[in-house]
């Protein structure tokens, strides 16, 4: 069963059972166990495969994605528990939310907005999805769309969820990033969004980048994982802050 998913992460417990000739109620069960092994992380009606992602085109891309891979499926497979069929969606160029993806493969007809171009290609691989990539200027080495064209974009659409990542994190300052104009961006997309998920793994916590860009009291819920460190923990219950650590 495990290859078959891997195979084809769209597969659902219908589809198991028919290709396997055994009762749902049993692939259930088995999805359970696998889950239990670490061998999958389980989603709404069946599973998905851990380590077994697509790689990014870009070589540079790739190597962001594999830092902290772990830490950022599990906070992917998290979020993607939060997304229903058709909805609306912003999602950044970030690693994370490429990681998030992956996890929304089954899903049918999400509408999507994105400046990140691994995120946009992985997710219009499913036909029923609308992939909306901004337009705005393309460097090399950073996979991702920005520029005045791409925030002007932004002005006219509605999201329900925005789902967005950073390179550091302080519940005092909130988001901040390394690249001035992903900043721009983000802070563009969160106006258009009713609720804003921010995917943020522990390694960023305590880092205080250049350019702020999400503050706290912009974010609806925060995702971490379990290596977020206690005292971490304690500040941001202290702080009010909505926050839910995925192991």
């Amino acid at each position: 069963m495990l290859g078959l998913i891997q195979r084809d992460p769209t597969l659902r417990v219908p589809d198991l059972a028919a290709l396997l000739h055994v009762s749902q109620g049993t692939i259930r069960n088995d999805l359970n166990a696998l889950a239990d092994a670490k061998q999958l992380v389980r989603v709404h009606g069946g599973g998905v495969a851990l380590n077994n992602h697509a790689l990014p085109r870009s070589p540079a891309f790739a190597a962001r994605a594999k830092t902290q891979e772990d830490a950022k499926q599990r906070i992917g497979a998290r979020a993607a528990a939060l997304v229903a069929d058709g909805d609306a969606l912003l999602l950044d160029a970030s690693s994370t939310v490429y990681h998030l993806a992956h996890f929304l493969l089954d899903r049918r007809g999400l509408r999507i907005v994105t400046n990140g171009i691994e995120v946009a290609c992985l997710l219009a691989q499913n036909p029923t999805n609308t992939v909306n990539l901004v337009g705005g200027i393309v460097r090399a080495g950073i996979d991702s769309v920005i520029g005045p064209w791409s925030e002007r974009f932004l002005h006219d659409v509605r999201i329900r969820t925005a789902f967005v990542s950073c390179s550091g994190f302080t519940p005092e300052v909130g988001m901040t990033e390394v690249d001035v104009y992903e900043a721009q961006f983000r802070i563009k997309a969160i106006e258009s969004a009713a609720q804003v998920v921010a995917l943020i793994d522990a390694s960023k916590f305590g880092k205080l980048d250049m350019t702020p860009s999400v503050r706290m009291d912009q974010i609806s819920m925060l995702l971490t994982d379990g290596a977020l460190a206690a005292d971490w923990a304690e500040r941001m219950r202290a702080a009010g802050i909505p926050f839910e650590v995925c192991t």
